[in-house]
């Protein structure tokens, strides 16, 4: 059922002519440009009339900001705290709502502070900006819909708006709050409707098309059931075709079983054979183990007996070698005896020379006056060259402190010098891209040009103060920093045409003959106010550069002041009729209104920091770095000259002292010289004193032979015992030998019968080794036919399990297998030859019968 349409709402106006949420009353206070102000709209149409900056932006502003607006929504300033007025800390903005009753009225405050703090008042008590909002959505106020509130700011926005989105933002506007739901649910109902009308169409074709092609699917779907009928018939001959190969293979297996029953008794006959045959040659093999076992004990007993012998032998040998050298010894001790009577003689004809040089050496007495007479001059020349090596490192230490301000002082002349590089880069970040480009080009040009040509203007201007800086940089328009100015129509014309690419404006310059008026002094008057100078008297510049700055942009008019300024900038507009000047702070500026009656309106503006002028420095400044350079050079020559004549003094002085040191070693070294010539003497004497006396004392050799003698005798008798041993050892390692040659012979027999009997255990293992092969082959057969009987039992039951019915139907079929899969194939080439269709076409019949039902 159709709901019932919702009727718009009558307005009525009361006596008072007032719609409920109408603005009965508008109060500001320190509210942008007004200090105080209440206005009262009347129940219609309301204009504001003014000329520019009277204050109608601002009244829009607040009725905004009142009634739940951020400051976001009027394109202006982001923040609440802007819109208090210059030099207050805080305002309010009141605005006075008609209730549903002309005696029922709202009144809803807004205080702001600089702090971009705000309060709300609802009726005089403190609320939230929740309540504010749910109050203002009562009346449907929507200061965020362009189609109810339209800042002036916000104009480009309302004039992108879509045809839709403008009848949307209306209808949201007009009161009625289900209007907008309405519209959408209408439209979304509208495709909705178009949708289902697509499918009714569609489902209608596809059914005419169903109900034809079933037609003439009709005759084809019964041959399609003759043929189904002997298909079934083929497929119960195909279920009993792997019950008839189960059949073939279980037969298969019982064969396969027979034969491994006999292969086992073949294997278990070979086995006994086997074991008849091991018996005798294990009996064989331990008596020859004994035997072996008796010759290995025989034949470690022989190798003691050789171990004994080689030790006789070898103490036997060392008791000859020692004999030996004890007779070696006696022959070298009567040798030294007669070597010793010899050196007797010749050492004291030795001492006796010696003895004769030590009395012939003269004496000498080493001149000490002259050595410590030298010792004290190189002191004195050392102390000296001490004192001027002292003298020289301050002086380099000096030299050095000077070099480091010299480097600093290039360094720093260097970076003022390349002021113009950085000025222009700074013009390149401010925007001008091809300012280098253009620099380049007019410097390249420059004899090409009739007169001299300036620019850009930021590098041609020098302004030594910083808030002067900031002053000038704000005055002036920022395209005039990048322009070049000429002196003649014809390098303009030139530059324009040539400079074109690079995007720099060009100014012509025309000295004015008879001659400008004079601007006007800083009054005594002015003075008192804070006033202290021009615009265009803080900055140096060529003439040509300065007049075009001054005509373009008023610099003489306008005026530099203090703090004091800034408290009386009202004052000095009145008094004084400045209408542009400048203050620490501030720029103010006042502007006469076009619209006539000659009203006045103020703009004040903060002081933004300078972002290319003081890029650059003073030229005076660069002219006492480049004094302070050239002193620091002389000063440098100057101690360099002074420290290369204290390092000759100093190296004149040591090369004396050196002089010196050299005189007073070679005296030195002579008396050492002399000394140690004595010495050696006296030494050479007490040595061969001693070598005598050494000799004399070596005498008796006869006691020393004797011994060795009786050590040699020694020696011999213990060479006999050893022989003696190694004898009976030799006559028992023959009765060993003879005992080893008896037990090997002996097993050497019995290898002989162990290999016969092993011959005849090879042929009867062979022969058991393949009746086990034969064993191993059956029961792989036996364990390959099960598997097949079990697969083609798993496959028969897979494919049919044998019913009682089945069973019947399997009698009246053909019992071999090929007579079997002929009858299939017959039967299969009758239902080929009925009909061929597709195997997919009953179902297809079935399932556009189906279809067809369901379309009707």
């Amino acid at each position: 059922m159709e709901e019932p349409r919702v009727k718009r709402p009558k307005i009525s106006r009361d006596e008072d002519d007032y719609l409920p949420g109408n603005i009965t009353e508008i109060e500001l206070h320190n509210f942008m440009t007004f200090n105080h102000l209440v206005c009262k709209p009347g129940p219609r149409l309301n204009l504001v009339i003014g000329p520019n900056g009277s204050g109608k932006s601002s009244l829009v502003c607040a009725i905004a900001l009142c009634l739940g607006g951020e400051p976001q929504l009027l394109g202006r300033a982001t923040s609440i705290g802007a819109y208090v007025k210059r030099g207050e800390d805080a305002g309010y903005i009141k605005i006075s709502l008609r209730g549903y009753t002309k005696e029922e009225q709202i009144a809803i405050v807004r205080k702001i502070d600089t702090r971009n703090k705000s309060e709300w008042f609802y009726n005089g008590k403190s609320v939230a900006k929740k309540e504010i909002l749910e109050v203002i959505k009562k009346f449907n106020i929507q200061v965020n819909n362009l189609t109810q509130f339209l800042p002036q700011d916000r104009v480009c926005e309302f004039a992108k708006l879509t045809p839709i989105q403008l009848l949307e933002e209306t209808e949201k506007a007009v009161g009625d709050p289900q209007l907008p739901v309405q519209h959408f649910a209408l439209v979304e109902k509208s495709r909705e409707l178009k949708k289902y009308q697509k499918a009714v169409d569609k489902m209608g074709e596809s059914l005419k098309q169903l109900i034809a092609l079933n037609a003439e699917q009709e005759k084809d779907v019964e041959r399609v059931r003759q043929r189904d009928e002997l298909l079934e018939k083929v497929d119960c001959m195909k279920k009993k075709l792997p019950w008839l190969k189960y059949d073939m293979k279980k037969i298969e297996y019982l064969e396969a079983q027979k034969r491994e029953k006999e292969a086992k008794k073949k294997l278990n006959e070979a086995a006994k054979m086997l074991n008849e045959f091991k018996a005798p040659i294990e009996k064989q093999k331990q008596e020859k183990t004994k035997l072996d076992d008796q010759c290995k004990r025989i034949s470690n007993f022989m190798n003691e007996n050789i171990k004994k012998r080689n030790d006789l032998l070898q103490k036997e040998n060392e008791a000859a070698v020692q004999a030996r050298s004890k007779y070696k010894e006696i022959e070298d001790l009567r040798r030294e005896e007669d070597c010793r009577k010899q050196s007797i003689i010749e050492a004291k004809m030795k001492l006796a020379d010696a003895e004769r040089d030590l009395q012939n050496l003269p004496a000498y007495e080493p001149p000490k006056e002259e050595i410590e007479r030298l010792k004290s001059q190189i002191l004195e020349l050392t102390s000296s060259a001490h004192q001027m090596m002292q003298q020289k490192k301050e002086k380099e230490k000096s030299l050095g402190q000077m070099k480091t301000t010299l480097r600093n002082c290039v360094d720093g002349l260097k970076d003022m010098e390349n002021t113009k590089t950085k000025l222009l880069h700074a013009l390149k970040k401010s925007g001008a891209e091809k300012i280098f480009e253009a620099y380049q080009w007019v410097e390249l040009h420059r004899n090409e040009l009739n007169k001299d040509v300036y620019g850009p203007v930021l590098i041609e201007v020098n302004v030594s103060n910083e808030v002067h800086a900031k002053f000038l940089e704000g005055h002036v328009a920022h395209y005039i920093w990048k322009s070049f100015i000429t002196q003649d129509s014809g390098d303009r014309d030139f530059l324009v045409k040539n400079l074109q690419p690079f995007d720099v404006p060009i100014l012509n310059y025309v000295r004015e003959e008879s001659g400008r008026k004079a601007p006007p002094e800083i009054s005594k008057q002015m003075h008192e106010l804070g006033i202290y100078s021009r615009l265009d008297q803080v900055f140096d510049a060529p003439a040509a550069v300065k007049d075009v700055m001054s005509s373009q942009f008023g610099l003489e008019h306008s005026y530099i002041g203090s703090d004091k300024t800034d408290r009386k900038a009202d004052d000095i507009a009145k008094e004084l009729g400045i209408l542009d000047f400048w203050t620490p702070q501030n720029h103010y500026h006042w502007s006469v209104s076009r619209y006539g009656d000659n009203e006045m309106s103020a703009r004040v503006e903060p002081v933004h920091d300078s972002r290319l002028l003081l890029c650059g420095l003073d030229s005076g400044e660069i002219e006492n770095m480049r004094c302070r350079k050239n002193e620091l050079e002389k000063l440098i020559a100057d101690a360099e000259e002074g420290i290369k004549s204290l390092q000759i003094q100093q190296r004149l002085v040591e090369d004396e002292a050196a002089k010196l040191q050299k005189q007073r070693e070679e005296m030195v070294e002579t008396a050492r010289r002399e000394m140690r010539k004595r010495k050696d003497l006296e030494s050479c004497v007490e040595q061969r004193k001693r070598k005598l006396v050494s000799l004399e004392r070596s005498g008796d050799i006869e006691t020393a032979v004797d011994k060795l003698i009786e050590q040699a005798a020694r020696s011999n008798i213990e060479r006999l015992k050893h022989a003696i041993k190694v004898k009976d050892l030799l006559v028992e390692a023959v009765s060993c030998k003879w005992s080893y040659a008896e037990k090997h012979m002996a097993s050497i027999e019995y290898d002989a019968k162990i290999i016969d009997s092993e011959v005849n255990l090879k042929e009867q293992e062979k022969f058991a080794y393949q009746a086990s092969v034969n064993l191993q082959n059956c029961q792989q057969d036996v364990k390959d036919y099960s598997q097949q009987l079990l697969a083609a039992k798993r496959n028969a039951e897979s494919i049919s399990i044998i019913t009682p019915e089945l069973e019947r139907l399997f009698l009246q079929m053909p019992t071999t297998i090929e007579e079997l899969e002929a009858a299939i194939q017959d039967n299969i080439s009758q239902a080929n030859s009925i009909v061929f269709l597709n195997q997919n076409i009953l179902q297809e019949y079935e399932d556009r019968r189906r279809q067809c039902i369901y379309h009707r």
